[in-house]
């Protein structure tokens, strides 16, 4: 007995670790907002989610209705504490525990709730509230281990990014000074109970507060060539992307502060689809690409420059356009979907599959950028047609994209030509600067652009993959090899076939 008490305990390790690795698998998730007129029912709500195969999701209460319809289907939820309950959970254990037993141990497990998010942005958007975000995580983590979901749970609270200071380079960043009376203990008791960091980071906004510094092709994930990557002159890490910084430069501030075992895990990030006159980058285009970027950055699992071993866990903000929103116009438009349901964009993630909308083509086209001279352009455009070897000939007099006979239409012309004649190569859709990626055709009347499908003879295969994962200790945010799942699933299969047969004559 003694054999096949070893060979049970073993089997349990095996399984074990199998079940640790796959829960480590960082995720995408989406925020649901309510502030839309035409909101579906919780029922309906569910479906969809199902039917675009998401499996995280994050609300800002902790909605019975939803909760009640998420049972039993696996999809992992983070409810939420208002900021206007903050007083009372912190003021009282007993508010906590009945908080927690009407909103999670109702539903859990049938219900996958992974998580709770106490308050949202309260050191910068009600600063008079932040000595109660510490007593509110201690009440209701003290009622998590006593209904015995400690481990399963973790409590954390989101920040604006603006609570770091000196962001770029980040080696540079710090927590405000001001705010270190309440984020160090924090943070040591995100340390203390295996919890994330939650931030909240918009390189959307980054790029809007320095245009002219932060090129847009940083902050939308696009190829860089390497004279474009933004550089730490501290550490030498090279940043391709605006995300990667702000995660890094959070967990610099918390190597300053002898921290170095909270993983951060963003709990919104996102790009508006609409704007006003004054957010001209708030377009479709763009939040197509950011959001399509975002998605294959994180399932790439390539971490950060800092950290290459831990891939953030992120939820895109948002899931619907929120039309009851106040303006600006951008605040109604962050959404992947209308109320209705329909998309308000398809995503494009090559590699990867679908993932909440179809992903036609992904196909890519370059064109001129809006707002240089005609004179810069003119010289982009004469490189393209001559050294470059760009088939122009369709913006010749007489052709069918001579017309509008502008340089801002030949340069969009002959910039495609050049870009999908060299395969889409990184770089290849820039010339100086003056051209950009887009994933809408710029094919007009009988102008058929090089790089449209409607000139292409190939069918593309649309390869239709979920995007899933489970929540893990740390709401998923380490990384794992596949490899080590796969290799760890062999020497599974292999224990179990040879010595299965032996341990059930023994167990009966």
């Amino acid at each position: 007995m003694a054999i096949s008490k070893f060979i049970l305990l073993l089997i349990q390790i095996l399984f074990f670790t199998l079940a640790e690795a796959e829960e480590n698998v960082p995720f995408v998730g989406v925020n649901i907002g309510t502030d839309v007129s035409n909101l579906p029912e919780a029922s309906e709500l569910v479906a969809f989610l199902q039917v675009q195969k998401i499996t995280h999701v994050r609300i800002y209460d902790a909605n019975p209705d939803i909760l009640k319809a998420l049972s039993g289907t696996k999809i992992g939820v983070v409810i939420s504490v208002p900021n206007n309950q903050l007083l009372a959970m912190g003021s009282s254990n007993a508010t906590a525990a009945s908080w927690i037993d009407r909103n999670v141990v109702a539903y859990y497990p049938e219900t996958l709730i992974t998580g709770i998010s106490v308050g949202d942005e309260v050191l910068t958007s009600v600063p008079s509230s932040a000595p109660l975000i510490l007593p509110a995580l201690e009440s209701l983590h003290n009622a998590l281990v006593a209904s015995n979901l400690h481990q399963h749970i973790k409590l954390s609270t989101p920040h604006a990014a603006s609570i770091i200071l000196d962001p770029f380079p980040p080696s540079q960043a710090y927590f405000n000074q001001t705010l270190l009376p309440v984020i160090l203990p924090l943070l040591n008791f995100l340390s203390r109970t295996a919890s994330p960091l939650m931030m909240n980071l918009y390189p959307y906004y980054v790029f809007m507060q320095n245009k002219g510094v932060v090129p847009l092709d940083n902050a939308l994930f696009n190829p860089l060539t390497p004279n474009k990557e933004m550089v730490d002159p501290n550490t030498l890490l090279h940043y391709t992307n605006v995300l990667d910084a702000m995660l890094d430069a959070a967990y610099f501030s918390m190597k300053n502060l002898n921290v170095t075992d909270v993983l951060v895990l963003v709990t919104e990030t996102g790009w508006p689809a609409k704007g006003d006159s004054k957010e001209p980058y708030a377009t479709k285009d763009n939040a197509d690409t950011y959001n399509s970027n975002l998605i294959s950055h994180v399932f790439d699992r390539s971490g950060t420059p800092l950290h290459p071993e831990t891939t953030s866990s992120v939820f895109i903000y948002e899931l619907f356009n929120e039309d009851l929103r106040a303006p600006p116009l951008s605040e109604a438009n962050w959404g992947l979907f209308y109320g209705n349901t329909t998309p308000a964009y398809l995503l494009h993630v090559s590699g990867i599959g679908t993932f909440l909308a179809n992903d036609t083509t992904n196909q890519t086209y370059c064109i001129a950028m809006d707002g240089f001279d005609s004179k810069t352009l003119q010289a982009a455009l004469d490189w393209a047609c001559g050294p470059g070897r760009a088939n122009c000939s369709q913006i010749q007099p007489g052709q069918s994209c001579y017309q509008p006979n502008n340089v801002n239409n030949h340069a969009s012309y002959a910039f495609d030509s050049y870009y999908q004649i060299e395969g889409k190569a990184q770089g290849t859709c820039d010339f100086k600067g003056v051209a950009m990626i887009t994933t809408t055709d710029p094919s007009h009347g009988s102008c058929i652009f090089p790089g449209s499908k409607k000139v292409s003879n190939k069918t593309k295969e649309v390869v239709n993959s979920t995007i899933s994962s489970s929540a893990g200790e740390k709401l998923g945010f380490k990384t794992f090899n596949s490899l080590k799942i796969s290799a760890i699933n062999n020497i599974l299969h292999i224990f179990l076939a040879a010595f299965l047969p032996t341990l059930l004559l023994v167990l009966l």
